[in-house]
């Protein structure tokens, strides 16, 4: 007996119905991009491994799924280095490339590459899949989806107003009202820790303090404690523990915790400038809301830090996220081309979405009108409708095969077509056709001449 076939760990099949749902997302998603002026690409599924190896950390190493050469691959790798079992030394010797980690490596590598002909502010976007070698659980996956937006060669603030518009925008579309975006800037906790006492210990302090809304202030004081934060630095950080009340209201209190810090000053001035000019602009659905413990991946971002939390009642990790980065091409030798960039969740979107229902309900309609085939001359008049109808932008079938009509009607319950059309031999001989709704049962019978009438009603 043949072994039953399975998928790897981390993946997924997707049914029809699923693949519409995140086809309708993707399709929201980039319409948006594109009336925000971003422009798309696409990067290769894997690039050679000295591209990505080393820009995430030894853990992000860990993770980065490695492509073993073509060939005789092990032949090449010395006795010595072979008997070391050591898989750093070998590694290298049998792979030379590796499917993508993230898009945003990638990105920086095309930016560097393509510099001489990229119109900078270079504005794009990428919808593509991205593998990690992780350990999967609910909601983490080793191949998914990023989509990304980005703009490089501007150091503009209005750049960051516009992404807090995306957001709003892209969310307001999908039905998703009542998001959150959450902003924050590096450069507000960096002088949080310089005015503490800890400019030294910046990354346990923002650890701890991102860990706020799930272990408590005693929890985060106890962290902090823990990696060496002394007591003396944590009263000083009070404040923040309680800051509460309106953008401005938060903004003015940290300017005058951060009064001291230059660093700290101008990260309270840009968020100022965004929570001022976005009040200015309005937004369709979104709330903006200024969350001094954010810190998503500290080292990596600049300046500010955006993350979109789903509306209340809904048990859901962040469904988007971004940030300013000052030096993205820099790992590849280009300095000083500064970036900002926000990427959706779609995974993590498909099941809020999910969860409140808000997906149209016509989205599982894959098929509109359904011709049930009476035999070989029915059957040819029903497909010259049918190509009539496609024509006209219709999704219309013919079921392939004279069976039972109990099984042709099932077939058509099991798609949710809406109309199911039959021509027999009478209307064969009239030139007719009957159009029945499968929602309510009622039956209308048209000329073949009417067919433009029956698209009409559809």
């Amino acid at each position: 007996m043949a072994q039953k076939p399975g998928i790897p760990k981390g993946t997924r099949d997707f049914s029809p119905s699923e693949v519409q749902k995140r086809n309708h997302i993707f399709d929201i998603v980039k319409k948006h991009f594109q009336t925000f002026g971003f422009q798309p690409i696409e990067t290769p599924s894997f690039e050679n491994s000295e591209t990505l190896l080393g820009k995430y950390g030894d853990e992000g190493d860990r993770l980065i799924f490695k492509i073993l050469n073509s060939g005789d691959f092990i032949s090449k790798v010395d006795d010595v280095t072979y008997s070391s079992k050591k898989s750093s030394s070998i590694s290298p010797k049998i792979s030379e490339k590796a499917l993508r980690y993230d898009l945003t490596v990638p990105f920086a590598r095309y930016v560097v590459m393509h510099q001489n002909e990229i119109d900078f502010p270079f504005k794009r976007y990428q919808i593509q899949p991205v593998w990690r070698a992780d350990r999967p659980q609910k909601g983490r996956f080793r191949e998914f989806y990023q989509c990304d937006a980005d703009v490089v060669g501007s150091t503009s603030l209005l750049q960051e107003v516009e992404l807090v518009q995306l957001y709003d925008t892209v969310f307001t579309d999908l039905g998703l009202k009542g998001v959150t975006i959450k902003l924050n800037n590096r450069k507000i906790l960096a002088g949080i820790a310089e005015v503490i006492g800890a400019k030294n210990n910046l990354v346990n302090f923002t650890v701890a303090l991102d860990k706020l809304d799930k272990i408590g202030e005693e929890g985060v004081k106890k962290e902090m404690l823990d990696k060496g934060i002394s007591e003396a630095a944590i009263e000083k950080a009070a404040p923040l523990f309680s800051l509460s009340g309106s953008n401005s209201e938060q903004l003015a209190a940290l300017q005058h915790l951060l009064e001291n810090s230059e660093e700290g000053t101008k990260g309270v001035q840009e968020l100022l400038f965004i929570v001022n000019t976005i009040k200015e602009l309005g937004l369709k659905s979104a709330k903006l809301a200024i969350d001094v413990t954010l810190a998503r991946g500290l080292n990596y971002y600049t300046g500010a830090i955006f993350e979109v939390a789903a509306p209340e009642g809904v048990q859901m990790g962040s469904i988007g996220g971004g940030g300013r980065y000052d030096d993205l091409t820099g790992i590849f030798g280009l300095k000083n081309v500064s970036g900002v960039g926000i990427s959706f969740g779609l995974d993590r979107i498909y099941l809020v979405l999910e969860e409140l229902g808000l997906f149209p309900e016509e989205i599982d309609r894959s098929l509109e009108v359904l011709f049930v085939n009476f035999g070989e001359k029915e059957a040819m008049a029903s497909l010259k409708l049918v190509t009539k109808l496609r024509n006209s932008g219709i999704k219309a079938d013919l079921y392939p095969s004279s069976a039972k009509m109990q099984k042709q009607f099932k077939y058509a319950n099991n798609r949710k077509v809406p109309f199911v059309v039959s021509i027999g031999g009478k209307e064969l001989e009239m030139g007719s056709f009957i159009a029945k709704n499968m929602d309510d049962g009622s039956q209308t019978t048209y000329t073949f001449e009417e067919l433009d009438t029956f698209i009409a009603s559809l």
